[in-house]
């Protein structure tokens, strides 16, 4: 019996950024809905109750804080994970969004589809990755000898060097 597709609304006002983020997802096997701004987003919230909500910070009408805050405290939708997922990387804006209710803040960047699919992952929103899935990824190191076997070099995190 196959499972039902969890489902991810992103609240997003650009259609550029959104579409790149829906076939991002989709690939990953997620249903995706979408919403133009925090009204919208709100309105989608309540008629479908996704599974989580990746919610951008600048948009108009009502912005993501003011959406966050809405969905946290209104009790149909206050269990639902919010990711906030922006052009904004400052500390202000990811303690407030943080305290506002969000799951995780994830600034876009060269790395933000990455961290976004890690954290819907940690919410058992998508499964978690197979070993087979790190093999030939640069960015992950190798368990030791595999890298010998295959011809990659290990990956060091610079963080966790004495």
């Amino acid at each position: 019996m196959e499972k039902e597709a969890k489902t991810v609304l992103i609240v997003e006002d650009s259609p550029a950024q959104a579409l790149a983020l829906e076939h991002l997802l989709e690939e990953h096997g997620l249903k995706v809905l979408w919403a133009p701004d925090g009204q919208a987003g709100i309105a989608l919230a309540h008629q479908h109750l996704p599974d989580v909500i990746v919610l951008d910070i600048e948009m108009p009408r009502m912005g993501g804080f003011e959406t966050c805050r809405r969905l946290k405290e209104d009790a149909r939708t206050a269990d639902i994970p919010v990711v906030m997922f922006t052009i904004r990387d400052d500390a202000t804006a990811a303690l407030r969004g943080i305290d506002l209710g969000a799951v995780d803040f994830i600034p876009k960047d060269a790395f933000s589809n990455t961290v976004l699919l890690e954290t819907l992952r940690q919410l058992h929103i998508l499964p978690e990755a197979t070993p087979g899935g790190r093999e030939g990824n640069p960015m992950i190191a190798q368990p030791p000898g595999r890298a010998e076997e295959s011809g990659e070099g290990h990956v060091v995190d610079p963080l966790a060097c004495p």
